[in-house]
């Protein structure tokens, strides 16, 4: 059993936002594996199998920073451990368009990662991150990261969209390693 949580804040104002992109990644990886997601206690969720693999998905309701808690439950409902759960989360670091699955880490300033890290007292579990890309100067983390795409962006962030829950597939169904080498690749030109 795998948990696969995806981050964002609740409410239909932030649901295009940058920041919600792991939430979107979530919402499209069960519409592929239909597992319908509904609301259960600070998360939406379902659960479902991948082949051999069964997943449950989580959306926690409660806002970004706060997200810990809601994945510390989540892990003693099921009883897992970190080392079972793939959070998928956006990341400033990345261009828009670009995945990177990663083993572990810090949180690289995401505040909903902290949370996770500090809620569960590791760093010991994996992420897809997805590129939302840096702020022009001047421009406020915080409000871009709570912005829309530009529109010159919608192609590159489709093709990321449909990329991330084949690499989830990917990492469930063939490994870590395998999913790192077919998905940390990046090819901007052949994306869009």
């Amino acid at each position: 059993m795998r948990l696969i949580v995806g981050l964002g804040n609740p409410g239909e104002r932030y649901d295009l936002t940058r920041h919600n992109v792991g939430a979107a990644v979530l919402g499209l990886a069960a519409a592929r594996w239909t597992v319908a997601l509904t609301p259960l206690g600070d998360a939406l969720r379902g659960s479902g199998s991948l082949g051999p693999v069964e997943v449950t998905l989580a959306a926690p309701v409660a806002w970004m920073n706060q997200s810990g808690p809601v994945v510390k439950a989540l892990l003693a409902e099921l009883a897992l451990t970190p080392g079972d759960l793939l959070v998928v989360h956006d990341d400033l670091d990345l261009e828009v368009g670009r995945l990177r699955i990663k083993r572990d880490g810090g949180s690289g300033g995401h505040k909903g990662i902290l949370s996770v890290i500090t809620a569960l007292g590791t760093n010991q579990f994996c992420r897809l991150k997805i590129g939302i890309g840096r702020p022009s100067l001047g421009t406020d983390a915080t409000e871009y990261v709570l912005s829309t795409f530009f529109r010159d962006e919608t192609a590159l962030l489709q093709a990321s969209l449909e990329r991330a829950p084949l690499a989830l597939e990917c990492l469930l169904l063939d490994g870590l390693d395998a999913a790192m080498t077919r998905f940390n690749v990046w090819h901007k030109e052949a994306q869009g």
